[in-house]
């Protein structure tokens, strides 16, 4: 039986959409059954075997999806193994050092007993919407 992965997202202008597609397609080439979905749509964790929660960063915070994501699924994800990723900074600090996870994160990868975080650099296409788009 193939390990089912849900790799949950957050996002308000698609970076972290592409994010989590590759995250997932990197856990198929390693023969696994993974699927990225956008966080506000996912209804129950119960058929899947691992999780990986990732937010856009915008100001500080992680995005209101995946933070309700978490809330809303805490037992669930507590009693399987859990990742976390976040995707923010628009300089390059992303690929230079490790950035750790914001206060929430921190918190809540304590809480789950999660096993690990990681933050890639974010981006902003033409067309973008919001405050960090100004």
């Amino acid at each position: 039986m193939t390990a089912k992965v849900l790799v949950a997202y957050g996002t308000t202008n698609g970076s972290t959409t592409r994010i989590a597609e590759s995250v997932a397609r990197a856990l198929q080439e390693a023969d696994l059954d993974a699927e990225a979905l956008p966080a506000a749509s996912v209804t129950d964790v119960a058929m899947y075997n691992a999780v990986v929660v990732g937010g856009a960063l915008y100001l500080g915070r992680w995005h209101k999806d995946a933070r309700r994501f978490v809330r809303r699924h805490r037992r669930a994800l507590a009693a399987r193994p859990l990742w976390f990723f976040s995707s923010g900074p628009l300089d390059p600090t992303a690929s230079e050092r490790e950035i750790p996870p914001v206060p929430w994160v921190r918190r809540a990868m304590t809480r789950l007993d999660a096993y690990g975080h990681v933050t890639f650099g974010g981006c902003l296409r033409e067309g973008a919407q919001g405050r960090m788009a100004r």
